[in-house]
């Protein structure tokens, strides 16, 4: 949670004395007395990097950009530490003030479309980290700070409004030497006040102008208690995170209790008739884990693209989370409502112009919930190349019990693992 002294609201009047990154919000080129919204947060981060609106321009100014190599610090120490408070945003979303802005985040049964709010988070949380390093000396930041993963979206409400005003909020709670970690919270104006709707996690890292190589950023200093708190936390996600990455199934076979799961799992699709390893049958109330996916294809436009000329994160974000909910809304027969979003991975950056191949497959379900894994991957059509680019997790809830999905390869057992896993982590959170 926030420090009880970042969550006061400031007035509308007051927000417009300050500017983003240096103590406020947004400068000029605003409506006096309005508070600052997405298109004010990613102007700003145009402004920060040198970016432009115009392609042309744009890639212009990204080759101007190495120039800026020798403004980074040599060391964390050369940098002034920071607090939390340095990089407190708040942000609105007028979704029930503006009326022509609804369009593009309504869906067609009359919700809020949570891709969108992806986008929206993914855009705060670079300029959170933007906050926190802000040099008041240099009129542009020479780091490149990225997505590296999302570890956690937590659903404190399953229902997005499309027509009450959204409030967002968030500020640094945990650095390394080049990565930050950054808290969002979203709240939605209903009956008078604002309730909560969601708390993320976002990690982010730094890197030269060209983005090719790790850049220190300032160190955090807590202030008090609930700061120390949220800083201890920070250091807790990050072993958690190791700790998961070396217990990988990837890496390392399950655990007894999980190969008992699988054996059991096999146990029960036997043949009684022929009691051979090859005769599989499928239980009732059951679906093949192959029988549970669902693909798409995207062309990386360059009306995609991020500040730094790669497709922007929150883009990869909104269609993978829209093909995973469109995978676990025909397999459970209903429209789902997310749950969580677990331990989005960005490997690596996704080019301009690439195909990008999305995969979504149910992999874990239980009871009313499902589990579903997305993998992105850029294909290169000359080379006939695969690469890796993204993995998505999420936790879905249908208004029914959903059918049992049943792996049939080892590799299929392991994915089921893996989904059941994450669903643990989500449910014991």
């Amino acid at each position: 949670m926030l420090s009880p002294r970042f969550l006061l609201l400031r007035s509308a009047a007051s927000m417009t004395t300050r500017s983003f990154c240096t103590g406020g919000a947004l400068k000029q080129g605003r409506t006096p007395g309005r508070a600052p919204d997405m298109i004010d947060v990613r102007n700003r981060l145009r402004e920060i990097v040198g970016a432009s609106t115009n392609w042309s321009d744009h890639q212009q100014a990204m080759t101007e950009r190495v120039s800026l190599s020798n403004m980074l610090a040599n060391s964390q120490k050369d940098l002034p530490a920071k607090t939390m408070k340095d990089s407190y945003l708040e942000v609105h979303l007028p979704l029930g003030s503006e009326p022509q802005l609804r369009e593009k985040y309504l869906t067609y049964h009359n919700t809020v479309r949570f891709g969108r709010i992806l986008e929206d988070l993914d855009s705060l949380a670079v300029l959170i980290s933007y906050s926190h390093t802000h040099n008041p000396e240099l009129k542009r930041s020479p780091l490149s700070i990225v997505t590296a993963l999302v570890d956690k979206i937590d659903m404190r409400q399953h229902t997005i409004y499309p027509d009450c005003d959204i409030k967002f909020t968030g500020h640094v709670t945990w650095v390394g030497k080049t990565s930050i970690e950054a808290k969002m919270h979203m709240s939605q104006y209903c009956d008078g006040a604002y309730a909560p709707v969601l708390d993320a996690t976002f990690v982010m890292v730094a890197r030269d102008p060209e983005n090719k190589r790790a850049a220190f950023v300032n160190p955090l200093k807590p202030e008090g208690p609930e700061d120390e708190k949220l800083f201890q936390e920070g250091e807790a996600n990050k072993s958690r995170r190791v700790e998961l990455s070396t217990a990988s199934l990837l890496k390392v076979a399950p655990t007894d209790e999980e190969r008992k799961v699988v054996h059991s799992l096999f146990l029960n699709t036997l043949d009684t008739k022929t009691v051979s390893f090859r005769s599989r049958v499928l239980p009732p109330n059951s679906v093949w884990m192959e029988d549970a996916k669902l693909k798409g294809l995207e062309i990386c436009h360059p009306q995609e693209r991020n500040i730094f000329n790669r497709i922007f994160g929150g883009f990869l974000m909104r269609k993978a989370y829209e093909l995973g909910w469109a995978n676990a809304c025909s397999f459970g027969g209903c429209r789902p409502s997310l749950v969580a979003v677990d331990d989005i991975l960005f490997q690596k950056p996704v080019e301009i112009g690439s195909l990008l191949l999305l995969s979504s497959q149910v992999c874990y379900t239980q009871g009313k919930h499902i589990q579903v894994r997305v993998h992105s991957e850029v294909f290169d059509p000359l080379t006939r190349q695969h690469n890796t680019t993204n993995v998505f997790h999420y936790t879905f809830v249908s208004d029914r019990d959903v059918p049992n999905i049943i792996p049939n390869t080892y590799g299929e057992s392991m994915l089921y693992l893996d989904g059941k896993r994450h669903f643990n982590q989500t449910v014991e959170h």
